[in-house]
């Protein structure tokens, strides 16, 4: 098997491109202290490429298991898992209903960042710039902040959960210093880059399975007689609810799955692309939810459970109660699982700084350890804060995500199959226009759709801090179902309009009219 080579991934830092033809003393002077010292990193091996499209001859990783578990590391694991618990502890649903829900909402959607992750090797573009095609050079702002912040609401969720699990273990622990350490570990493999990300994701799964598998054969007496207890019908706006947390959930990777294939061969079909990664989210999301509910509506029936979950707020509190009769080997457990939180922190941290270098050119000019560090700083103080109210922050944050992302998807997707035929050709994607406005779509249809299908939604939101008119109905949350679906009509009919104005106008114009 082919395997790529390491001095690919030490490239020249960002803005390299807009000094070129200058002499070297010019560049330093321009870039200053940054730029000396992302040339002592890149010798040290660390990635400092930036968002400038990989050229193919530079994609030649033919790894293509890394694609299954990049994603599938990031899924399994307890982040997944509390979303699973969100069903029986926040929305009040029996196990076997949070399952089927579960099972339904992932086997579906988790074909939507299958599909974005092609574009990764195909195109060689990191997810935000890639929207350029659709929204345009000054339109892909919106999404690039939007998922730059919404990339940082992940990483605090991830570190809150973290942070509990290793204060489980031990008293001398607690969750401010657990979530430090997991924000420390996060920020030391994202600052190494896409390489050691990937190396990292192959190795991160093996904590949680074992551990999954630990506690399924200990608590599975508990589990089987939990099934017995009455539960009260389900409500379907609560059905409704917790399959839009669930599809919210993973909707929200399709803005990043395509950073991490850029330097992978774009050899490979599409169908295999999509395979690998769409097995990569269905195994993990199916697997880690599915045990989530099961324990989460179990745990009022056993004591020592429903202490560890303190009244549905402590999801590590939970997992560590359940292996607490394996002893000592328990504590390795629940401490190793919390220490391999950082495959899903790592690639959010990571497409945080490239979305961020999206936004603007001056941007770009910083290197991507840069924002690495800033993320860091930022997110341990907000983890500390939120961890008081771990459900409330979890399921708002989830749900607002996926509320943008919903359109975001449709718009891109529209895109790509109406208006380019679904290729990934040069035609399609003249990748070399991807800094020139002039060369790249307008932006409004999608702005205007994108507007639309958030506007529409809103009378179906159902938040702490706003539930919409049709919401109070009784129709619980479907505001991220709604606005995939608006966005994405408004979008084909605004594209196809503006593609037949241009195309008309052209034609009038070489008729001399």
């Amino acid at each position: 098997m082919r395997q790529i080579d390491k001095r690919l991934f030490v490239c020249a830092p960002v803005g390299y491109e807009q000094t070129a033809g200058t002499s070297e003393l010019e560049k330093e002077k321009s870039q200053g202290w940054l730029w000396r010292t992302t040339n002592v990193l890149a010798r040290w091996g660390i990635e400092t490429h930036g968002i400038a499209p990989i050229p193919a001859e530079v994609r030649v990783d033919t790894r293509w298991h890394q694609m299954f578990f990049a994603f599938f590391s990031s899924n399994i694991g307890v982040l997944t898992f509390s979303a699973g618990t969100a069903g029986p502890a926040f929305f009040r649903l029996g196990a076997r209903d949070s399952i089927v829900i579960i099972l339904v909402v992932d086997l579906v959607f988790a074909a939507f960042p299958a599909i974005f992750a092609v574009f990764g090797p195909k195109l060689g573009t990191r997810a935000m710039v890639q929207s350029r095609f659709s929204w345009g050079y000054n339109g892909a702002i919106i999404p690039s902040v939007l998922n730059a912040f919404s990339l940082q609401g992940f990483l605090v969720v991830n570190c809150i959960i973290g942070g509990q699990t290793l204060a489980s273990v031990s008293s001398h622990l607690d969750d401010t210093l657990g979530i430090v350490i997991i924000s420390l570990i996060s920020l030391v493999l994202t600052f190494c880059g896409y390489r050691i990300i990937h190396w990292y994701e192959s190795i991160a799964w093996i904590p949680s399975v074992i551990a999954f598998i630990a506690m399924l054969a200990i608590g599975y007496p508990q589990l089987r007689k939990s099934q017995s207890v009455n539960i009260p019908p389900a409500n379907p706006a609560d059905i409704l609810s917790f399959a839009s947390v669930i599809a919210s959930g993973i909707l929200s990777w399709c803005t990043v799955t395509a950073d991490y294939g850029v330097y992978h061969s774009p050899t490979a079909s599409s169908p295999r692309i999509f395979i690998y990664t769409y097995l990569g989210f269905l195994l993990a999301t199916a697997t880690s939810q599915i045990l989530g509910a099961a324990f989460a509506a179990a745990a009022p029936s056993v004591p020592t459970w429903s202490a560890g979950f303190d009244n549905s707020s402590s999801v590590g509190g939970l997992v560590f109660a359940v292996l607490q009769p394996a002893g000592n080997f328990g504590k390795f457990l629940t401490a190793m699982v919390a220490l391999s939180i950082p495959s899903a922190c790592a690639p959010t941290m990571y497409s945080f700084g490239t979305s961020f270098m999206a936004v603007h050119s001056s941007f770009a000019t910083v290197p991507r350890w840069a924002f690495a560090v800033i993320s860091g700083g930022v997110l341990v103080p907000v983890a500390i804060v939120g961890a008081k109210k771990f459900y409330t922050v979890f399921v708002d944050i989830i749900n607002v995500i996926g509320y943008w992302t919903a359109a975001f998807v449709a718009i891109v997707l529209v895109e790509h199959v109406l208006f380019r035929d679904a290729s990934f050709t040069e035609t399609a994607y003249p990748i070399t226009s991807w800094a020139t406005p002039s060369r790249l779509p307008s932006g409004l249809p999608a702005i205007l759709a994108f507007v639309c299908g958030c506007g529409a939604l809103v009378p179906f939101m159902s938040q702490a801090f706003y539930v919409g008119p049709v919401a109070r109905m009784g129709t619980g949350d479907v505001g991220v179902f709604v606005g995939i679906v608006v966005a994405g009509m408004v979008y084909a009919v605004l594209r196809g309009s503006e593609k037949w104005w241009n195309r008309d106008r052209a034609l009038g114009e070489w008729r001399g009219v």
